[in-house]
């Protein structure tokens, strides 16, 4: 089945409160909960056509509350400043005593709800305040045997600068670091900036960076020994993959040994890696990754497609540049990194993205991602607090999401806050990622890209086409990124029938997927007819209203 990822962030998908105070507490703007997480919800978020559910934030972390607010970003704090792999982040439990529990409670409704589980592992940084509480007896806690008047050891788990004290450039108070420890953005100095990741610290994995980047891995470094415990802690938890931050930023030795180590206990257990090196992908895939992050490439693309007027023949050169590895590619138009498609920053509505999403969505068998609220037109343009309108959704302060509370309704998740363009994205999109995961031509089929057998009557600046099959099922996809209506003619080459096995109909029915709609031509005695011309010798012709695709099914007319 391909892989449908629907990402959410429980502080904020089910917080409620519609404060939204700047910088508020927690008490102020609320925050979400594990339990507020239903199985009504979860039902809708599978009928959106999701398969996994990206839990973000989950693993504890650095919090304003219970750590040293001028070395956490904002309020609630970076999900990405660990400060215990073996525990949740408390915000989010009813019962905080309890809040493991309810998390194995949350795991346990997905899986009935049938979706998989995915969570951040977090491998190159934790928290400058890292302590774990709740390691298992006998556990040994990272930095707890380092030397640190050491720089480098293998047997250490952190970097030092020993004879430095911990200054960033910006003021901080109340907190002592010494020796200073490097930073997580392989920031090799005791004084980072506010544009550094100045509240983690790096990890250590045996390269001496400071020495020429020497490799130090027999024997096996302590921080090895225990990643893999984590993970297998958590492995047995019930999560079915891990979406591993910043993978490229730890030594590729490291994957070759942790993910088969790992898979000789769990084998179905995934890793889905955030890399931003195309020079890296085909090494990590052969380490055992499953899926990689297409950002650079597929993403960069159709958003430069969408607001800055590309070319969108060049998506031709995007999927080629990665043919022999597409399917492990993951491709999406938002996540919690980048800025949302409706902000202002992006194109300023959820709409103009139709066409491009539907080309992440099916262009391949893939996995593809959502975050949750892009099929609700979320903007992002809230002024939260430590996240300025920057056209995300923050995840750093508490704050509750508009597009989110208008679907739950207060825990009701009835929608009946949508407006009506809220509620034609949502369908759209339910539509387009039902057809990716369950239509076979779209979750196993070829793909044949149209585009360089185009002529006249055809855009190649604003208008793309490609046919998916598999077996009998057959679809020819036809999309428009002008903002106007463009009335069109698709060829077929012969080429294409041949290459897909297709059989060439002088009379084929068309019916668009998304919409219902059937094509119609005129007989030669001029009579509206519903079918078309389906071959070699005959243009397909359409009108594409501003920003929109068609999704045709191919069938023989009887």
């Amino acid at each position: 089945m391909k892989p449908i990822i629907y990402q959410l962030m429980p502080r904020t998908f089910t917080n409620f409160n519609e404060t939204r105070r700047k910088n508020g507490s927690k008490e102020e703007n609320g925050c979400g909960t594990f339990v507020a997480i239903t199985p009504k919800v979860l039902q809708q978020i599978k009928d959106l056509g999701a398969t996994h559910v990206w839990y973000t934030g989950i693993i504890r972390h650095a919090t304003a509350e219970y750590n040293n607010p001028t070395i956490t970003k904002g309020k609630a704090g970076s999900p990405y400043a660990i400060t215990d792999y073996y525990d949740v982040d408390p915000d989010l439990a009813v019962d905080q005593e309890k809040r493991m529990a309810e998390f194995e409670g949350l795991i346990r409704r997905t899986h009935k709800a049938g979706l998989q589980v995915v969570i951040d592992f977090i491998p190159n940084h934790v928290s400058r305040e890292y302590k774990s509480l709740c390691k298992p007896k006998g556990f040994r806690d990272l930095g707890e045997d380092d030397h640190p008047e050491w720089a480098f050891s293998p047997l250490n788990n952190f970097y030092y600068i020993p004879g430095e004290r911990f200054q960033p450039t910006f003021a901080i108070e109340g907190y002592e670091e010494y020796p200073a420890k490097v930073t997580g953005n392989d920031c090799f100095t005791p004084h980072p900036t506010e544009n550094d990741w100045y509240e983690t610290v790096k990890l250590n994995y045996g390269v001496h960076y400071m020495g020429g980047g020497e490799k130090q891995f027999d024997p096996i470094p302590d921080t090895w020994q225990k990643m893999i415990k984590i993970l297998n802690f958590w492995a047995r938890k019930g999560v079915d993959a891990f979406r591993v931050d910043m993978a490229e930023m730890v030594p590729i030795e490291f994957w070759r040994w942790v993910i088969p180590y790992l898979h000789s206990f769990f084998p179905e257990v995934q890793f889905i890696g955030e890399c931003y090196n195309p020079d890296l992908y085909r090494s990590f895939l052969d380490a055992g990754f499953n899926y990689l992050y297409d950002k650079v490439g597929m993403y960069d693309y159709l958003r430069g497609v969408t607001s800055k007027n590309w070319p969108v023949s060049g998506l031709t050169q995007q999927w080629q540049r990665t043919d022999d590895i597409r399917d492990k590619m993951l491709y999406f138009m938002e996540n919690h990194d980048e800025q949302r498609i409706a902000s202002g920053f992006f194109c300023g509505r959820g709409m103009c993205a139709e066409p491009a999403m539907i080309v992440a969505a099916t262009l391949g068998t893939n996995p593809v991602l959502i975050w949750a609220g892009q099929e609700l037109g979320e903007k992002g343009m809230d002024l939260e607090g430590f996240s300025g309108m920057d056209g995300r959704t923050t995840i750093f302060d508490y704050w509750g999401v508009k597009s989110l509370q208008a679907w739950s309704n207060h825990g009701k998740w009835d929608g009946k806050g949508l407006d009506e363009e809220q509620k034609e994205l949502r369908a759209f999109y339910q539509k387009l990622l039902t057809i990716a995961r369950d239509n076979p031509a779209v979750a196993e089929g070829q793909m044949y890209d149209l585009e360089y057998a185009q002529g006249e009557g055809f855009d190649p600046h604003e208008e793309y086409a490609y046919i998916r099959k598999h077996g009998d099922e057959v679809l020819l996809f036809v999309l428009n990124f002008h903002d106007r209506e463009l009335p069109t003619k698709v060829r077929i080459p012969r080429e294409a029938f041949e290459y897909l096995k297709m059989n060439e109909m002088d009379k084929a029915v068309a019916e668009d997927l998304l919409t219902g709609n059937v094509l119609t031509s005129l007989s030669p005695k001029g009579r509206k007819q519903k079918c078309i011309a389906f071959n070699s010798t005959t243009p397909i012709e359409v009108t594409l209203p501003a920003w929109t695709g068609m999704i045709l099914r191919i069938t023989p007319k009887k």
